[in-house]
């Protein structure tokens, strides 16, 4: 396969993945049983190879994905080209056409598949030229308006706002409010995932100034509080002015003429009142509101209608329980929810962090399994997944998710840590070295990635350098016990016994473990303070739990510290 004769047309007039998309489903054609193992992410980017599937906008509810959910997929796309490209027995080169003036989607993959493909037998040949393909568009604004809904249901939000901003410019509050409304609160929508919050707030004061239409004032209303209650950056949140909007809403939807209508949009707009309510410390009076609306919405919905919406609640109702202090309900919400919604990959993520909390690591890893499958790949998934398999011993199993985790979200700080400290314990000093110090170029101040580096500088005798990583990571993190701990090494190695002292004193005061109290000991005896080693040590030894080589050695060393104080020279000295 060479790609189209005149190369694959990426230009953002053919939308979201163009170009790719076609290219993708050339392989697939090509390769159905490779194919199967990345349906997800394969039929989001070209949704025709999913026979069975409605389009997107036409869901009932329609689910908004996060706009960082591209990255996933560029991510499993990427894969899914290499395991083809390792198939090949010869070079290909695949030409694709007017990059420059492709889809933000489109370059996000290219760029996955440029880092992924390296030195297989795949050449991209990236051109901003080449011959254009006719985009036959309809101007129509119920046209316009399907795509706009496509776009934001499949959650390409960059496309969105392009078409939302083509359909406001053709229509007029006065001469078509109805489609100027979905073109708004579309592009809105878009803004407030792409994290341009402030902007849609504008529109939304510019269709109240537009319209007193009760119905645009009422969904402007919802969304203007929505907006400060968790779209807007941290310091313009409000949950003051967003309580409100809600109630404005909400007064608005006791209004409407259809009674089903109107319990619907009450029930949903109390949502936002629930959440208020848990985010402001009153669980209980949250669990209040979200139970009354489940029982409204189960007398007016028929048997199996709208189950999405019924899981939305329970999915509330769950995480108000954890707040009350009852994980038992809040999984037996989830695994209902679950049941209702199977598609969601957020459930499954809730759920896995339930059954982690409860000592199911089996059970927990199941989910974040069905996660990443569903998700696709959320890096937050790889990244739990790999804890949990550390914690059973299963090392490179841990490595291989936060590898995954690390290529899908190079800047996902704790997979960096977590990968940095199992490549320490495993000797791997370079990799970690290198990965420690990819770390620091994204976070330049984190404390743990500048105390691990700081670790590695001083196993590598380079005891200056790491005695200033290890100062920077506690000027960041004063409690950081590992810091202290590491810091007093460094000093003790250089001869500064009282300094190494000084900050093991730092690190007992904030950790009951075992190994400060012994490394404080070690250096309490270097200067002479016998007694004192000693009860370091007779402290660390009646810790539960010890390591068999530290339990041997701490006895070692409070016979030593026991011998000096009845007036005997210790062995070596």
């Amino acid at each position: 396969m060479t790609g189209e004769p005149g190369g694959y047309d990426c230009h953002r007039d053919h939308g979201p993945y163009a170009g790719v998309a076609a290219f993708l489903g050339r392989i697939a054609a090509d390769r159905p049983r490779l194919a199967s193992r990345h349906q997800v992410e394969l039929h989001a980017i070209a949704p025709w190879l999913d026979r069975a599937a409605r389009p997107a906008a036409e869901e009932e509810p329609i689910r908004f994905h996060p706009a960082r959910r591209t990255a996933f997929l560029a991510y499993g796309a990427a894969e899914f080209v290499a395991a083809w490209a390792g198939t090949l027995r010869h070079p290909v080169t695949v030409r694709f056409d007017h990059v420059g003036d492709a889809d933000e989607t489109t370059r996000e993959l290219l760029d996955a598949l440029t880092r992924r493909l390296g030195s297989s037998p795949v050449r991209l040949d990236l051109r901003d030229g080449g011959a254009r393909e006719p985009v036959a568009a309809d101007p129509a604004p119920e046209a316009t308006r399907a795509v706009l809904g496509d776009s934001l249901a499949r959650g390409f939000y960059h496309h969105a706002a392009r078409i939302a901003r083509r359909g406001r410019a053709t229509v007029t509050p006065d001469g078509d409010l109805r489609h100027w409304w979905a073109f708004t609160t579309g592009l809105a929508t878009a803004l407030a995932a792409l994290e341009r919050a402030t902007e849609a707030l504008d529109l939304y004061h510019e269709a109240r100034a537009a319209t007193d239409d009760p119905k645009i004032t009422m969904s402007a209303a919802y969304a203007t509080a929505m907006l400060y209650a968790r779209h807007l950056p941290a310091a313009d949140q409000d949950p003051a002015r967003a309580r409100h909007w809600l109630e404005r809403a909400l007064h608005l939807a006791a209004g409407l003429n259809d009674p089903r209508q109107r319990t619907l949009s009450t029930v949903f707009y109390e949502q936002g009142l629930a959440l208020l309510d848990a985010k402001a410390g009153e669980p209980a009076r949250a669990l209040r509101l979200i139970d009354d609306g489940l029982a409204r919405l189960t007398a007016v919905l028929a048997p199996g209608e709208r189950p999405q919406d019924l899981a939305r609640l329970r999915h509330n109702r769950a995480q108000v329980h954890l707040a009350l202090g009852d994980p038992a309900r809040a999984l037996a919400d989830l695994d209902t929810v679950i049941a209702h919604d199977p598609g969601n990959c957020e459930y499954y993520v809730d759920r896995a962090a339930l059954h982690r909390a409860a000592g199911r690591s089996q059970a927990a890893i199941r989910d974040y399994g069905t996660a990443i499958r569903l998700g696709p790949h959320l890096p937050e998934a790889y990244y739990n997944r790999a804890v949990l398999q550390q914690e059973r011993g299963r090392s490179e199993r841990a490595r291989g998710d936060l590898e995954c985790a690390l290529a899908i979200d190079p800047g996902h700080l704790d997979a960096r840590i977590a990968l940095v400290n199992l490549l320490v314990e495993h000797g791997a000093l370079d990799e970690a070295e290198a990965g420690a110090r990819a770390g620091l170029a994204l976070a330049p101040q984190e404390p743990a990635l500048l105390c691990t580096l700081g670790l590695i500088r001083s196993e590598r005798g380079g005891l200056a350098e790491a005695d200033e990583l290890l100062t920077r990571a506690l000027t960041g993190d004063p409690e950081l016990v590992e810091a202290w701990t590491n810091r007093a090494a460094v000093r003790f190695e250089r001869g500064d016994a009282a300094a190494a002292v000084a900050d093991l004193d730092r690190a007992v005061a904030l950790s009951a473990a075992p190994v400060p109290h012994y490394n404080r000991g070690t250096a309490l005896m270097r200067l002479g303070r016998w007694d004192e080693a000693a009860r370091d040590f007779a402290h660390a030894l009646a810790q539960p739990g010890l390591d068999r080589g530290l339990r041997r050695d701490l006895r070692a060393e409070l016979a030593r510290c026991r011998r000096a104080m009845a007036g005997r020279r210790p062995d070596g000295d």
